[in-house]
């Protein structure tokens, strides 16, 4: 807490209450070691010392150069040791000198005794509470052997009277949290060692200029299983445990492993920066804003270093200011996060300060993360992303859904506040791909396989309505991407959403006519943008283009089957709903949003793409399930009249997309109807059939190449787009040449072509 500390000696101390919490913060900027209750026995008397002077501690924060906080856990075990201690204190007759016995007999024993029982029971449980019970066990178990050597009955009396008081103080600490977990590393223990300690007591970490903490130390019984370096100096490790199903993703970023000298720059950096916050219009332009404030900051980091007779590399200065932005005008650890290519999802619920953030990873799916964002971070989040996005976040529209553009990914972000939710504010993070999703990468990762990849790419030529479903994260957006990079670069593509993930930039950098449209959240109440429904029904104005909605959630549906009808007999119109089934997406479109059953019939194709559980529960993996087409000869129920026709469904003992028998004997309208609009295709299944086989014989080639060559970049959009570009070149020559599109000959000429980029790529 800024100026919480200012003119305090080391040692002193400060109770803080906030919202439910009482916090003790002890100052120790002056030492010279870091305030470490598990390493250090001084650490912990000086600690227990507080505890016994104030009462109702729900966390313990060290201020040095960085804050250590141990939270309620484990400020909970100390307070149960202090406790012992303040009870001791007040039972003075108990643990009297006189209470081991009277007289001059004996007085060498007494005096041994009394001092042994003082340093246990009053010095050693301060500073070392588990070496004092080990000690205790231990005197206990000797002095009930010397008792059976005793024949005087007076010495028996005392070395009785020192065994209960012994037992006394043994059975008030085995009530403790700190002995039940410190048991099972008991056996052998030598008294100072503290390493037990260290499996108890993890404080997070947290540098001054940041608010962010971070859990520093691995757990003990934790096992490694996967390692790897982000950019060139963040650490992730990921560990999993033996009684846990939890898997911890650890990361340990660049701000963690400064010196002190740099922290001090940062500190003193962060708070001239603080003076001199960007204004509210500066937000419309994020990017040209972080570079002004990098600018800004890169000359300050280096007036600072030569200030302070800090000796910095430009490389370090560069790297300093980087961290610097961050935590002014960024997202802190977020964007550490999202520089991870594997981070799929970030989840950070409330109440902050108290709960780390979850993760989905590409290899290890959901993980905890040794990051607990606070409270004061989030809100100046909050403040930003409602400043980038214009869209309010109050309690009159406590959900704020928009898009974030960071050097490190593009992200789509969802904000709940009160009411809503009741404990403050929660986030979710999404992060795109850099680049556009793919069919053969779909191939590669087993959403799809060839077969479906050759159907849905003659589904796309064939300019049909689709409608993508799925339940969350299951791989909608993407999926609709890929469709995206099917379409021919000659035509115009126009994409409408609430919130921008459809990869517009990239594919326009890539050559497609394609342009993007935003409109009003469905779930804000108030809004200056345009609705949905006002929005697809623009496009109707804007020509001959394929139509591509990133979601269909409310009323905008009705505009969108209105474009279906139309778009339907010129060029594609996909978009993606959620729903589990061909019969669920009917019954949200028509039973939930009111579009009349009979315009429903504009849909051609459902792609249904849901998670699969593995049968441990503890993997899930993107499948297509199903692709089936929307027959129009229904009047009331599309699944109990034949409406719904699977061309291919899922299959789990194969953990495959099958052909089912309609697809296989040519019996699907759909494809009649896109047959029937082209002179080589009409009334001739077996070259409809060869065609799609074609495709997916060239995605699958993409994959196999990919893999012998060892480069991944081939299944990218952009070598992709020229593949699909040189089939569709190909198959026109080949046309002309022969009168017919032979596909033997298609794929030999497109696969010389193959050859011939990966020689260039050699």
């Amino acid at each position: 807490m800024p100026g919480l500390y200012e003119g305090k000696k080391d040692w002193e101390h400060d109770v803080i209450r906030e919202g439910e919490e009482n916090i003790l913060y002890i100052y120790v900027e002056g030492i010279s070691f870091s305030p470490s209750i598990e390493d250090y026995d001084t650490v912990m008397s000086k600690v227990m010392d507080v505890l016994t002077q104030v009462s109702g501690i729900t966390k313990i924060v060290f201020s040095q150069k960085r804050e250590y906080e141990y939270d309620y856990g484990q400020t909970k075990i100390l307070v149960e040791i202090a406790d012992i201690y303040k009870k001791i204190s007040r039972e003075k007759n108990i643990f009297s000198y006189n209470a081991l016995g009277l007289g001059q007999q004996n007085v060498q024993y007494i005096n041994q005794k009394y001092a042994e029982l003082q340093n246990l029971s009053f010095k050693m449980l301060k500073s070392d509470p588990i070496g004092a019970y080990v000690d205790l066990t231990r005197a206990l178990r000797r002095e009930r052997i010397d008792i059976e050597k005793v024949t005087d009955p007076k010495f028996g009396e005392i070395v009785k009277r020192y065994s209960s008081i012994i037992s006394y103080l043994i059975s008030l600490l085995d009530k403790t949290s700190l002995i039940e977990h410190a048991k099972p590393y008991l056996p052998g223990y030598k008294v100072g060692d503290r390493s037990i300690y260290r499996y108890i007591f993890t404080p997070t970490i947290k540098p001054d200029f940041m608010f962010t903490k971070l859990m520093a130390t691995i757990p003990p019984d934790a096992e490694e299983i996967d390692s790897y370096t982000i950019g060139d100096d963040t650490d992730v490790t990921v560990f999993k445990f033996s009684d846990d199903i939890k898997i911890l993703y650890h990361l340990m970023p660049p701000e963690f492993k400064l010196t002190e000298d740099k922290y001090e720059l940062l500190d003193l950096a962060r708070k001239i920066m603080a003076e001199h916050k960007p204004r509210e219009e500066e937000f419309t332009d994020p990017e040209r804003m972080r570079q002004v404030f990098y600018n800004i900051g890169h000359d300050l980091m280096e007036e600072l270093s030569k200030s302070k007779n800090i000796m910095l590399r430009t490389k370090e200065i560069d790297k300093l200011t980087e961290i610097l932005v961050r935590y002014t005008v960024g997202f802190g650890l977020i964007e550490v996060l999202l520089q991870d290519e594997k981070v799929q999802d970030i989840s950070i619920n409330s109440p902050l300060g108290k709960i780390p953030m979850f993760i989905v990873h590409g290899d290890h799916g959901d993980c905890y993360t040794n990051i607990v964002p606070t409270k004061n971070e989030s809100e100046g989040w909050a403040s930003k992303l409602r400043l980038i996005s214009g869209r309010p976040l109050d309690e009159a529209n406590p959900i704020l859904d928009t898009e974030l553009e960071l050097p490190s990914a593009s992200t789509r972000v969802a904000v709940i506040t009160k009411p809503l939710n009741p404990t403050g504010l929660a986030y979710s993070f999404r992060r795109h791909r850099d680049k556009p999703w793919t069919l053969p990468l779909f191939i590669k990762y087993k959403m799809i396989n060839p077969t479906a990849a050759g159907l849905l790419s003659f589904l796309v030529d064939g300019t049909r309505t689709m409608l993508i479903a799925g339940t969350r994260s299951a791989g909608k957006s993407s999926l609709l991407s890929a469709m995206l990079v099917e379409i021919m670069r000659k035509y115009r593509i126009i994409t409408i959403e609430d919130t921008l993930e459809l990869p517009t930039k990239p594919l326009r950098e890539l050559g497609f006519n394609i342009q993007s449209m935003k409109v009003a959240s469905a779930l804000a109440k108030e809004s200056t943008e345009i609705d949905a429904s006002t929005g697809i029904r623009t496009t109707l104005r804007l020509g001959d283009s394929a139509l591509i909605v990133g979601e269909i959630r409310s009323k905008e549906a009705v505009a969108l089957f209105e474009a279906m009808r139309v778009g339907a007999a010129a060029n594609v119109v996909a978009g993606t709903i959620h729903s589990d089934s061909p019969y669920g997406i009917y019954d949200r479109v028509v039973n939930d949003i009111g579009i009349p059953k009979t315009s429903f019939k504009a849909t051609d194709v459902c792609i249904v793409a849901n998670p699969i559980k593995s049968a441990d529960g503890l993997h899930k993996f993107r499948r297509v399930t199903q692709i089936t087409e929307v027959r129009k000869h229904w009047e009331n129920d599309p699944l109990a009249e034949g409406g719904f026709v699977d061309l291919m469904k899922y299959n789990a003992d194969t953990d495959e997309l099958e052909v089912t028998d309609d697809l296989q004997n040519g019996e699907s309208d759909v494809l009649k109807a896109i047959a029937g609009n082209i002179k080589d295709f009409a009334g001739d299944w077996d070259s409809v059939w060869d065609n799609i086989m074609l495709r997916g014989k060239i995605k699958k080639t993409l994959v196999d190449e990919a893999e012998r060559v060892k480069d991944p970049n081939i299944l990218e959009a952009e070598f992709v787009i020229r593949s699909n570009d040189m089939f569709h070149n190909i198959s026109g020559k080949v046309k002309n040449e022969t009168g017919k599109l032979d596909s033997k000959k298609i794929f030999f000429e497109w696969y010389e072509w193959l050859k011939r980029e990966l020689r260039k790529k050699q």
